[in-house]
């Protein structure tokens, strides 16, 4: 599992028009997941992004959850994020969880997120998404789950 956290002031995801999920400070997270990936993955990368001390305290430094700032999550899938570019002009996609595992690992990251007191917001999964956002900083990160064994 692999997730792109990136900071922001304001963000938001459209489809067909309609706006699907908006947040104000919180992050965006761009979500990939693999078709190794189990509940494990989402209940440790979960923590993670809850956890991570991205935002700063009273002296400046970056030592406050998204938990301890109040912020707000928008949780966007993204398979394109296990896109191999090693060979070739074309990603492969092949790492990448085909839809009928990642969708329900997707949904579970999302409702784990909340058991932390986060409100979660949403893009619709497999839908053409028009994400924008006002990154904040810019703070963005990578979190991945733990290797396999």
């Amino acid at each position: 599992m692999r997730v792109v956290i990136q900071r922001s002031k304001q963000a938001s995801v459209t489809v067909e028009g309609k706006v699907t999920g908006a947040i104000n400070s919180g992050y965006v997270l761009l979500v990939g997941l693999t078709h190794h990936d189990t509940i494990e993955d989402v209940r440790y990368v979960a923590k993670k992004v809850a956890e991570l001390r991205l935002w700063e305290d009273e002296e400046g430094k970056m030592n406050r959850s998204i938990v301890e700032h109040g912020g707000d999550i928008l949780s966007v899938s993204q398979f394109t994020l296990y896109g191999d570019t090693r060979k070739g002009r074309r990603p492969s996609f092949i790492e990448a969880a085909r839809p009928e595992v990642a969708l329900p690992l997707w949904e579970s990251f999302n409702e784990e997120l909340k058991t932390f007191g986060l409100h979660v917001e949403t893009g619709i999964f497999g839908a053409m998404m028009d994400v924008a956002l006002i990154n904040d900083g810019p703070v963005t990160v990578i979190v991945e789950s733990k290797p396999k064994e």
